[in-house]
């Protein structure tokens, strides 16, 4: 696999589980009165963003693209359905958030080290969009703590 495959499907794959836990979770807070429930609302729109771009650019290459696996999806469905019955406030919700973009933005930051060199100016500068979307996603939070 080629390097822009490699940084290609990581950042797709990332997207795709913060989109699908994001909504996993948005969907637990449906009748709940936080106030977090926009910031993870415009969280998913921007997911499904990169998801996108990132699969168009996957399939100009002509490469099968590998999905997240659904143990992973249910993992983090259950986690997320836990973890908002012991404590669905905001605080708590931007605390599991955040834990999952640092992980993120500590992933995206290393592949961008590693292939800065040698992967496509483009799909480069896609995951560096991607890592700032993160980060700044990350301070937005920080005001929810």
């Amino acid at each position: 696999m080629n390097e822009n495959i490699e940084l290609l499907e990581y950042i797709y794959q990332n997207a795709e589980m913060g989109s699908f836990t994001l909504t996993t979770l948005i969907n637990e807070l449906q009748d709940k009165e936080n106030k977090i429930k926009k910031i993870v609302e415009d969280e998913i729109k921007e997911y499904e963003k990169y998801l996108k771009n990132s699969k168009t650019l996957i399939e100009q290459s002509k490469y099968d693209l590998r999905e997240t696996g659904m143990m992973s999806k249910m993992g983090a469905s259950m986690g997320i359905k836990k973890e908002t019955r012991s404590d669905n406030s905001d605080a708590a919700i931007a605390h599991m958030i955040i834990e999952g973009l640092t992980m993120g933005v500590v992933d995206i930051s290393t592949k961008i080290k590693n292939y800065k060199d040698v992967a496509d100016k483009k799909v480069i500068s896609l995951a560096e969009d991607f890592l700032k979307f993160q980060e700044d996603e990350i301070e937005r939070l920080k005001d929810f703590l």
